[in-house]
């Protein structure tokens, strides 16, 4: 039970803490096609789970409710695939395909690229 409220408090925070950046930067980059608030929302989540990644391996955390908690419930909440999926098939669907696939191949590399700085900072900062 414990893990289940763990999941479920992290990913109220995470919902939140979504909400609130991604309508920040959405409000502050209204002029943009692209969906900067999503993007921002899964870059940073990409950059915080390399960190935490990294943490956890190097410090040897295991508590399983933490993890949950951080993983599973915040980065789970905060990040936003779906979001994603719909704002790329709308693009598509106004017939904005050049600015579709920047959005998937900018998010997907900006992704990859975040969880992997986090990763190698964290490991040399730790290590």
């Amino acid at each position: 039970m414990l893990q289940i409220l763990a999941i479920g408090f992290g990913g109220f925070l995470g919902a939140i803490c979504r909400y609130l950046l991604s309508g920040w930067v959405n409000t502050i980059n209204d002029a943009s096609k692209l969906a900067l608030g999503t993007a921002s929302v899964n870059i940073l989540g990409c950059l915080v789970i390399g960190i935490l990644g990294a943490l956890f391996e190097i410090k040897g955390w295991t508590n399983p409710e933490i993890r949950l908690f951080l993983f599973v419930g915040l980065l789970g909440g905060f990040t936003t695939f779906s979001a994603f999926g719909l704002e790329t098939f709308l693009l598509f669907e106004k017939g904005q395909v050049g600015i579709a696939f920047i959005n998937i191949i900018g998010q997907v590399t900006l992704g990859l690229a975040a969880v992997w700085i986090g990763y190698a900072a964290t490991n040399g900062l730790f290590k």
